[in-house]
């Protein structure tokens, strides 16, 4: 159940949703040629070397590679709220005037809102925040999750028409071109994240023979918790009218009015937009608190940024990161549709976290080689293998995010490549290098004792 609350939302179902039936298809791929490898992979690691990705790449490879992989674990965030809070926008305009979902500025306005009453409740500490987010899976992805499919069903069995092809003629997407399956990567970024529930491979009375069983149940119940609700959408909702952001809206406003219950949609809205509102504080203070701790021991972050409030906060990191993250939420306001702007943030997230898991496989395979006889609560059973199919479709998603998706309408293939490689070398690269370069000895541990555990 960690890992179904781990990984994803109902926000993402949208983006797969366009494809109709091959949406079953474009989950259960990288389901197995991703999600099963991460698992498997993490869960070694974490038992055999404490301290996270930062310490998993740099045994591995190096302490700059290490740096690089705990800076993109962290920076992929910066694109990830924007995209998420997006959704949040979108779905609370069927609260107040559902024509807002397609307004940049409002969206705009609500992500930097949200956004910062985020850091302000991340800011009283942990417990507040564990507290606020840990129905947020029940509320806001499996209780409406059931309802849109059962919804969904429903109408199916009255004898209305699917707004997508359901027969055995279109269980494969059409292929023309990369263009027409970039929307793919939206399944590795739903699964991407995977990794944290690992950590806690150690505390199972049996981790080689319970964790792998707890993984292939984990990825059954996800495939069902993202498969049904996108499939729900698809039977309502025609490809070309989905929206990336208000898809799920849409599904449940068209089947709650087709019902004569349309008096439900801004309760439905409220709940999906307080679950995925919980799922990110349970992400705020993570990745943070995680570069607090390696600037720290390294003395890769100056002494204001190792700073912590009373709470144990690092209210400073959250704050730089807060600026940027409005900065880029003003984006919203210029970008054509929303959708667009959605899926441009989403691909950057994924771009620079797929960098991460790229160097979690490679330090794998070179830690199984040079350190045969760590001590491992959980050794993965065909770990090369895995590795080498966890990277090659990682190395495949990131390629392919580079092409810009046909759903969205006409782009320019260069124009778009240039746009997400900038938002990566910007946010994913650049930073730790200068970090590197600029490291003094002089910071570490510097300013304050070590962050309280989980805060």
């Amino acid at each position: 159940m960690m890992t179904v609350g781990t990984v994803g939302y109902l926000g993402s179902a949208p983006a797969t949703a366009v494809f109709g039936l091959p949406s079953v298809f474009l989950y259960v791929v990288p389901a197995f040629a991703f999600l099963v490898p991460v698992s498997l992979v993490a869960a070694e690691l974490a038992s055999g070397w404490q301290g996270g990705v930062y310490n998993w790449v740099r045994e591995g490879t190096s302490a700059p590679l290490g740096l690089l992989a705990v800076w993109c674990q962290f920076s992929q965030t910066i694109f990830y709220y924007p995209a998420l809070l997006g959704y949040v926008g979108s779905t609370l305009a069927y609260v107040i005037d559902r024509r807002l979902a397609g307004n940049g500025v409002y969206t705009a306005a609500i992500i930097i809102v949200l956004f910062w009453g985020g850091v302000l409740v991340s800011s009283r500490g942990a417990p507040m925040v564990a507290r606020l987010s840990s129905s947020g899976t029940l509320i806001g992805t499996l209780i409406p999750g059931a309802i849109l499919v059962v919804l969904g069903v429903i109408y199916l069995i009255q004898g209305n028409p699917s707004a997508a092809p359901m027969n055995v003629h279109h269980i494969v997407p059409p292929w023309h071109g990369l263009a027409s399956i970039v929307l793919v990567v939206n399944s590795f970024f739903t699964y991407a994240g995977i990794e944290v529930s690992a950590v806690h491979v150690d505390e199972l009375r049996s981790p080689g023979r319970e964790y792998p069983r707890a993984i292939f149940l984990a990825m059954g119940l996800v495939l069902a918790v993202f498969i049904l609700p996108t499939l729900a959408i698809a039977w309502v909702i025609p490809s070309g009218q989905i929206s990336l952001t208000a898809g799920v809206m849409q599904a449940f406003d068209g089947l709650l009015t087709h019902f004569g219950i349309s008096f439900a949609v801004p309760l439905i809205a409220i709940a999906l937009a307080a679950g995925a509102l919980a799922g990110m504080l349970a992400w705020l203070d993570g990745p943070s608190e995680g570069l607090l701790r390696i600037g720290r021991e390294q003395g890769y972050l100056p002494p204001y940024f190792q700073k912590l409030n009373d709470q144990g906060i690092e209210l400073h990191i959250l704050t730089a990161q807060g600026v940027v993250i409005t900065i880029i939420a003003l984006l919203y306001a210029f970008i054509p549709t929303i959708s667009r702007a959605y899926w441009i943030f989403t691909a950057m997230a994924t771009q620079v976290y797929l960098v991460m898991y790229v160097l979690m496989f490679v330090a794998a395979v070179r830690l199984r080689r040079t350190q045969p006889d760590h001590p491992r609560g959980y050794r993965a059973r065909w770990l090369g293998p895995l590795c080498v199919l966890g990277g090659l479709s990682s190395v495949a998603a990131f390629a392919i995010g580079f092409v810009p998706p046909s759903q969205l309408g006409h782009q320019s293939p260069v124009a778009y490549a240039l746009l997400i490689l900038g938002g990566l070398l910007a946010i994913g690269i650049l930073p730790p290098l200068l970090m590197d370069r600029l490291r003094r000895p002089a910071w570490k541990m510097a300013g304050a004792p070590d962050p309280p555990p989980g805060g």
